[in-house]
């Protein structure tokens, strides 16, 4: 089993999340962290503090040295998909290449209201993301791309310079729409993930992704299968590790590539050693 970290941007500040992801550097048995593309919280006072992602992550981009960073992931509904492609290759650069690229169709209504975003109807928005999602490999990959789409155009586009991966930063793609969303895996990604609260949940899933993979005639060999798991923060740290490790022996009995561990609301550096610990004998 591989393992990840993941901070809740909301309801904390950026020196505490700073020093949260700099000491899970330390930590080789995490091989990545990862914020979330929201702009309001998701949990207790909405109207609380919740830093914005991209930005966030091009610091800690700055602050880190070894682990890779994502953002779990970005909202193609937010930004123009070739600004978002400029951005991701921009990070990568500074990360020098460690940039796992992190995308979704979008979801969150209150935020698009409160900003004036449109948020299209469930298909629209789907093949607004198929397009995003092929127009950003095409800049991210090509020295000028042209895209003729419903949505998306792109006329001798450039995105320079390009990005350290080549031909781009891994994809990992979250969600578990069946169809589209799944589809989409299958074509474009390098990560899946999902969050399902059991592996009993995940499977049926993970056989349907096998069957998009057919469809397209893609390996599923190829793309990393990551859940989230929660690390509870209103019980002692050892309890809240002991309940991780039932979650994690029963998505790894599943086949579950790698487990993102969602660490407690603004939690601090010290819950990382034990978290090390426990999870070392499992990667």
């Amino acid at each position: 089993m591989r393992f990840a970290i993941k901070t809740r941007p909301e309801h904390t500040t950026w020196e505490r999340m700073r020093d949260v992801w700099v000491a899970a550097d330390e930590f080789d048995v995490f091989e990545s962290a990862w914020n979330w593309d929201h702009f309001y919280p998701l949990s207790g006072d909405l109207a609380g503090p919740n830093l914005e992602g991209w930005t966030t992550l091009a610091a800690l981009a700055q602050a880190t040295r070894r682990i890779r960073i994502g953002c779990q992931v970005t909202g193609m509904i937010y930004r123009h998909p070739a600004v978002l492609a400029n951005m991701a290759a921009t990070v990568d650069i500074i990360s020098n290449g460690r940039l796992e690229l992190g995308v979704g169709a979008g979801w969150n209504q209150q935020e698009c209201d409160a900003y004036g975003i449109p948020l299209p109807p469930l298909r629209e928005r789907f093949d607004r993301f198929d397009e995003g999602v092929e127009a950003m490999i095409g800049l991210l990959r090509d020295p000028v791309t042209n895209f003729n789409g419903k949505y998306v155009t792109l006329t001798d586009a450039r995105c320079e310079p390009k990005p350290v991966q080549r031909p781009h930063p891994p994809i990992t793609i979250g969600g578990r729409g069946p169809r589209r969303t799944l589809g989409a895996v299958a074509r474009w990604a390098q990560e899946w993930n999902v969050i399902v609260p059991t592996a009993d949940e995940w499977r049926p899933l993970k056989d349907t992704l096998l069957t998009r993979c057919a469809e397209v005639g893609r390996d599923p060999a190829e793309i990393t299968c990551s859940v989230n798991v929660r690390i509870d923060g209103d019980v002692p740290v050892e309890q809240a590790i002991e309940g991780a490790l039932g979650q994690i022996a029963e998505f790894t009995e599943a086949g579950v590539d790698l487990i993102v561990l969602n660490l407690p609301l603004d939690t601090t550096p010290e819950i990382l050693r034990p978290l090390a610990e426990a999870v070392r004998p499992l990667a």
